[in-house]
């Protein structure tokens, strides 16, 4: 059975049994859902575990290997001005429907109340987060590190990427014999991952089931009614955004049936909701570009770890709905101007925004407070964090498809066919 099928029946399992739990309110189920919950961590601890030699070998390899460095120069271009155009489009989309549907127009102020003394505690510690967060200035600065290694040990992949991309670049002019045993070296490196990748993969059915029984068994089915029309237009905005932006972008800028790409990239955003970690997804997400869409390593090596970094779609689109949203509820009038602050602060907050879980409500707050809405940021949080999980992992879905769309976008706008080509690799699956 292909892989995707078996992760697909441990998504269905894991929702029919979390909701069997949830409904029927049993104790026991609960509590042993919650219990292999660790499976689905060790999952994508396994698989974070190999971002950072895969980013680094594959994107030092792709960068020797370009020969013309404006080249790179030309691909990055392309990727930051596509990343950012279908960011903005992606937060406009998310200011019109709440707009016409007006979410927080239909909640009367005891639900409201009593939404934002649940989860007041945990929405101060985030606001408390958001302020330490550095600002733009300061993740422009921190994007050369002063120390690599610390770069590396940290996960911090925006200043990982820099660096790697600064010694391909140079690895590229050296002499041809110390080129190519430094490559051999990386290309090791590269060809392992792989095989940890395939042996990884193998527990994703199990990991997928896991995570997903233990969030809808403990997911408050009371609090989903409460907040149904909010998680409703965040949910159509993805769809529009997801189904309309990407599939324009494929048919008329890439040339290639919108269907055929989903249908080639399945697992992806599967796994990513399971993990709601574009990070966590990345090894899976640069294997699909490469064999089943034939992008070239060149430019999954430079798109994709960037798209993981900097590439927030579905986060911004739920970040303007929901501030919005919140507007609607407090009686906050937002002008034209202040939606246009919206489009301009979700946009730019996406760069260096770590792909990790819940990484947008840290986002979300600085967007608030950049529309002046300071005295309704922490009680705002409250509202809608009970059902932030099951949107941060539809989001992170379509965060890693607009991934993968600006790969096919930049591959296809360098000549390159888009043909599925399976990568041979060092060792058969389950080989020894």
């Amino acid at each position: 059975m292909a892989l995707y099928n078996k992760i697909l029946i441990g998504l269905v399992l894991g929702v029919v049994v979390g909701l069997v739990a949830n409904v029927a309110d049993l104790g026991w189920l609960q509590a042993l859902l919650e219990g292999v919950e660790p499976v689905g961590t060790i999952f994508i601890r396994l698989i974070t575990m190999i971002v950072i030699p895969l980013v680094v070998a594959s994107l030092l390899i792709g960068t020797a290997s370009l020969g013309d460095i404006r080249k790179l120069g030309r691909i990055g271009g392309k990727t930051i001005a596509f990343y950012l155009s279908t960011t903005a489009v992606a937060v406009t989309i998310g200011l019109v429907l709440s707009q016409l549907v007006r979410p927080g127009s239909r909640i009367d102020a005891g639900t409201r109340d009593s939404l934002a003394a649940s989860f007041a505690e945990e929405a101060a510690g985030r606001v408390e987060l958001a302020a330490s967060k550095p600002n733009l200035v300061d993740v422009l600065v921190n994007m050369v590190p002063s120390n690599p290694v610390s770069a590396a040990a940290d996960g911090d992949m925006l200043p990982l990427i820099v660096v790697t991309i600064i010694f391909g670049a140079a690895i590229s002019v050296i002499h041809p014999d110390r080129r190519e045993s430094v490559l051999g070296f990386f290309h090791g490196v590269n060809d392992a991952v792989l095989v940890v990748i395939d042996w990884v993969m193998r527990l994703a059915p199990y990991a997928v089931f896991a995570l997903i029984a233990s969030v809808v068994a403990q997911f408050g089915l009371d609090l989903l009614r409460s907040l149904l029309l909010y998680a409703v237009t965040v949910v159509g905005g993805l769809l529009l955004h997801a189904l309309g932006t990407y599939g324009l972008v494929l048919r008329f800028l890439v040339k290639l049936n919108p269907a055929t790409f989903f249908k080639r990239i399945a697992e992806v955003p599967l796994v990513a909701f399971s993990t709601s970690s574009s990070n966590a997804t990345l090894p899976l997400t640069m294997e699909t570009a490469e064999e089943n869409l034939g992008i070239s390593n060149e430019v999954s090596s430079f798109v994709l770890p960037l798209g993981a970094t900097i590439n927030m779609d579905g986060t911004a689109l739920y970040q303007a709905v929901a501030v919005m949203f919140i507007a609607q509820i407090y009686a906050v009038p937002l002008d034209v101007g202040a939606q246009l602050t919206i489009v301009l602060t979700a946009t730019l907050a996406s760069i260096g925004t770590a792909g990790v879980p819940s990484a947008g409500i840290i986002m979300l707050i600085m967007v608030l407070q950049s529309v002046g809405m300071q005295a309704q940021t922490a009680a705002g949080i409250a509202l809608i964090l009970g059902v932030d999980r099951i949107l941060d992992m539809l989001r992170t879905a379509v965060n890693v498809t607009g991934d993968l769309t600006a790969a096919s976008f930049v591959a296809r706008s360098e000549g390159e066919s888009l043909e599925p080509r399976p990568v041979d690799h060092p060792l058969p699956l389950g080989g020894t």
